[in-house]
């Protein structure tokens, strides 16, 4: 058993990417107390706050996205890349990491290929079943790619494949109320159907403009709703809900227990980001995923038809969501057969001790590495 490893831990963008990072470096402190971890992440992005609030240091890096709808921008990005690399390769000379992850995001690109050029074992953590650009190129020198999904030897070296499943909130694989409580804790009606409507941290939306649309003729007396609308929405909801009052109905910009939230909901419906729907398969909740239109390579598109394909979830395109999503959601949910069925085989799908599993793999790593 290793006494001590320096972790350097490299993603972030949105919450999808960084409650898996922090789950690896809680599991990696409970196997090695005595590890030093420092995460790298993107400037101005949630996980400057998100970081240091789980009690770890983190350094940005002022790196952005390409922009696709203009280009133009992109002069301004390239800039920040260069920049970026040369403070990534900085941070790993001064750190001096035994081994650097990656979860996605941002800052991964530039953190990895700086600790691959200095000689410091590689591993990527690929959340989503159609790998991504970075990852692909990343994949040539790290030692390990932990996957979510089956058949992504289309995409690295299948020798250097473990699958792993994707890491989740630690608050979720402990949930101790019962649904009842759940229930109570949003003000709601235990013997109603509840539906949970989350677009991530931010919001989505065209799942605000579905719920909009037929909030008006949700049977109230069978069904009820629990909505994470988004901070980036809340002005718009407000003013859309102005007057209006429905007892059947939570709306909230965001859930804070979503332990809580998850277990009051007898359906869900989401986007179909990667950490979302390993949650889903975790706790084995039917759900409607609506994959967003506006992500690299379509990869939620590509995540949602994983599990749709298998009968562990509907997908509803983006496109169709506002004439038929909340109309279909509670067809479902009144349908118990239906329910159990979803909860089966999406339940079926779930890789459990994701976290902990990884972490085993990064200190075999070192550990190798060290008695060399």
């Amino acid at each position: 058993m290793l006494n001590k490893i320096r972790l350097l831990v490299s993603g972030g963008g949105t919450g999808g990417h960084i409650f898996p990072a922090i789950s690896i470096a809680n599991a990696v402190k409970e196997k090695c107390p005595q590890a030093e971890i420092l995460f790298v992440g993107a400037e101005d992005r949630m996980e400057m706050e998100k970081v240091p609030a789980a009690g770890y240091k983190i350094v940005g890096l002022p790196i952005s996205g390409f922009s696709r709808r203009h280009l133009w921008k992109n002069v301004r990005v390239l800039y920040r890349l260069v920049k970026s690399l040369y403070k990534a390769r900085s941070i790993v000379k001064k750190f001096r990491p035994d081994i650097a992850v990656g979860v996605g995001g941002y800052a991964s690109g530039p953190t990895l290929w700086a600790a691959a050029r200095c000689g410091v074992p590689t591993l990527i953590q690929e959340q989503n079943s159609y790998a991504g650009v970075t990852n692909k190129l990343l994949a040539s020198k790290a030692v390990k790619i932990c996957v979510a999904y089956d058949n992504m030897e289309r995409f690295f070296p299948k020798e250097r494949i473990v699958l792993t499943g994707n890491p989740v909130r630690q608050s979720l694989q402990e949930i101790t109320c019962s649904r009842e409580e759940a229930i109570t804790f949003f003000g709601l009606d235990p013997k109603k159907k509840t539906i949970l409507i989350v677009g991530g941290s931010l919001g989505a939306r065209t799942l605000n403009q579905s719920v909009l649309a037929a909030i008006d003729h949700i049977p109230g007396n069978e069904v009820q709703l629990i909505w994470q609308s988004g901070s980036y929405y809340e002005a718009s909801i407000r003013e859309a809900m102005k007057g209006k009052h429905y007892d059947y109905v939570v709306q909230t910009p965001f859930i804070a227990r979503m332990d809580m939230a998850y277990k009051a909901a007898d359906l869900v419906i989401s986007r179909a980001g990667a950490g979302s729907i390993s949650e889903l398969c975790l706790l084995g909740k039917p759900a409607i995923l609506v994959p967003s239109p506006n992500v690299a390579e379509d990869h939620q598109t590509k995540n949602a038809m994983a599990l749709s394909e298998k009968g562990a979830a509907l997908l509803v395109p983006d496109s169709e969501a506002v004439n038929r999503l909340i109309d279909t959601a509670v067809e479902i949910v009144q349908n118990d057969t239906l329910l159990e069925k979803m909860h089966q085989r999406i339940l079926a799908l779930a890789q459990r001790d994701s976290a902990s599993r990884i972490a085993d793999i990064i200190l075999e790593i070192v550990a190798e590495r060290k008695s060399k």
